[in-house]
C-alpha cells in the first residue's frame, strides 16, 4: 500500500477515533469521506471529561501520549473553536498510603517528561485557589490538558472541510464494506456508493451489527460510565482535580505502592462497588465535569444510580471546602476497550484495504491524534 499518491479514504464512525483518522490523512493530502450514523456523534467522544491525560498513562505508551499532548496543542492553535487549554492537573491526596504513591511518582524516571512535582497545601492552593479543603498533598502534572468535548468534533469537521479534501455525510449509516480488488466500496442506507482506495471502520462502542460481520471476533470489551455537570462554580479551577483512588485504574502509577494502597486502604462501600475514581475538570462555561465509575458486566442498565453520584459530590465537596453548584445534568456513557492489556487500540484487517480500529479504552480523547497519526504511518498513508 506504500504510495506517495492522494488516495481516497472512506472513514466509517464520526467519534473522536474517526475524526482524527481523518484529521491524519487530510493533513498528508488524501481525500476523505467521514460517515457517521448519528446526526452528531453521541458515544463516549462526547460523554468523556475531554482530559488529554498525560498523568495516568503507562511508561510503555508514555511517547504516543506525549507526541498526542503535542498534536493536540497545535489543533488547539490551528482551531480555537476545540477549546485546548494547557492546566494540568492535581491528584489530592488524604492519606499517608496515597501520598508514598504520589512520592513514588514524583520521583519516577518519568516524572520530568511528565511534569511531575509534590506539592504541600500551600503550594496546592497558589496553583489552585479554588482548592480550600482538606488534603496532605497534591501530585501536580504540568503536562496534563483538556479540550471541550461537545464542541472539539464540530471544529475540527469545519476545519476539514475548509481544507477542501473532506466531506461528512450525518445521519448516515453504512450498510456494507466490500473489498475489491483496488480498494473497497462503502455502501450506505441512502443507496449510495462511496468508492475509496482504503476504509476505515471506526465503531466506538458499536461492537455487532456491520462491526461483527467485518472482523468477528475482536479483542475487545464495553465498558460503563456515569458522569454529571454542574453549574457554573463562580471561580476559576485552574488545574483539573483527581483524588487518590484514580492511582488505583491508572498503569503510570502501578507498583508496591498502589499495591499496598489495595490492600490496606480499602475504597468506600459506594467507590468499590462501582469501581470509582474523582476526576473533575471545569468547562469553559464555568461548569465542573465530574465522575466517573467503571462497570463491565453487560447487559448494562439503562438508568443510572443515585449513590455514584451522592460519593462524588462529597468528595469534591471535601477537596474544594464548599458546596458544588447545583447538579444540571447526569448522564452514563459505554466506551470500547481493548482486553489486551499491551494493547493501546485494536486494529483489525478486515480485508486487503478495510481495516476496524477501536478499543482505546478511556484514552479516546488523550491519544486520538497520535493514534491516527500511528495508523497512517502503518499503512503508509
Amino acid at each position: 500500500m506504500c504510495t506517495m499518491r492522494s488516495m481516497r479514504l472512506v472513514i466509517i464512525g464520526g467519534g473522536i477515533l474517526g475524526t482524527a483518522h481523518a484529521l491524519a490523512a487530510v493533513r498528508r493530502g488524501h481525500e476523505v469521506v467521514q460517515l457517521e450514523r448519528e446526526t452528531e456523534a453521541r458515544g463516549a467522544t462526547v460523554r468523556n471529561f475531554g482530559l488529554v491525560w498525560v498523568s495516568g498513562r503507562s511508561a510503555a505508551e508514555l511517547e504516543l501520549t506525549m507526541r498526542s499532548r503535542e498534536l493536540w496543542e497545535e489543533i488547539g492553535g490551528k482551531v480555537p473553536a476545540v477549546g485546548f487549554r494547557p492546566a494540568g492537573s492535581i491528584t489530592l491526596v488524604r492519606t499517608p498510603a496515597e501520598l508514598a504513591v504520589a512520592e513514588k511518582a514524583a520521583a519516577g524516571p518519568t516524572a520530568e517528561t511528565r511534569g511531575f512535582e509534590l506539592l504541600d497545601p500551600d503550594r496546592v492552593r497558589a496553583v489552585n485557589p479554588a482548592l480550600r479543603g482538606k488534603f496532605l498533598a497534591g501530585l501536580h502534572c504540568s503536562t496534563d490538558a483538556a479540550v471541550e468535548s461537545r464542541q472539539a468534533l464540530p471544529a475540527l469537521r469545519a476545519y476539514l472541510a475548509a481544507t477542501g479534501r473532506y466531506t461528512f455525510h450525518a445521519a448516515t449509516e453504512a450498510r456494507s464494506v466490500l473489498d475489491t480488488a483496488t480498494g473497497a466500496t462503502v455502501l450506505d442506507d441512502q443507496g449510495r456508493r462511496f468508492e475509496a482506495d482504503l476504509a476505515l471502520v471506526c465503531p466506538g462502542a458499536a461492537h455487532s451489527g456491520l462491526t461483527r460481520e467485518l472482523v468477528e471476533d475482536l479483542p475487545v470489551r464495553r465498558v460503563r460510565l456515569q458522569m454529571m455537570q454542574t453549574a457554573p462554580l463562580g471561580e476559576p479551577l485552574t488545574t483539573a482535580i483527581a483524588d487518590g483512588d484514580s492511582f488505583r485504574y491508572y498503569p503510570g502509577f502501578a507498583g508496591d505502592e498502589v499495591d499496598t494502597l489495595n490492600r490496606e486502604q480499602s475504597q468506600s462501600a459506594t467507590a468499590a462497588e462501582h469501581k470509582m475514581q474523582l476526576l473533575c475538570v471545569q468547562r469553559l462555561h464555568g461548569g465542573l465535569t465530574i465522575g466517573d465509575t467503571h462497570e463491565y458486566d453487560e447487559p448494562f442498565a439503562f438508568d443510572v444510580d443515585e449513590a455514584p453520584y451522592e460519593h462524588l459530590t462529597a468528595v469534591t465537596e471535601e477537596l474544594l471546602g464548599r458546596k458544588l453548584p447545583q447538579v444540571v445534568r447526569r448522564w452514563a456513557g459505554v466506551y470500547s476497550q481493548s482486553i489486551d492489556p499491551a494493547a493501546i487500540v485494536t486494529r483489525a484487517a478486515a480485508g486487503a484495504h478495510i481495516w476496524v480500529i477501536t478499543g482505546p479504552g478511556g484514552r479516546g480523547m488523550t491519544l486520538g491524534p497520535a493514534l491516527g497519526e500511528h495508523t497512517a504511518d502503518l499503512l503508509n498513508l
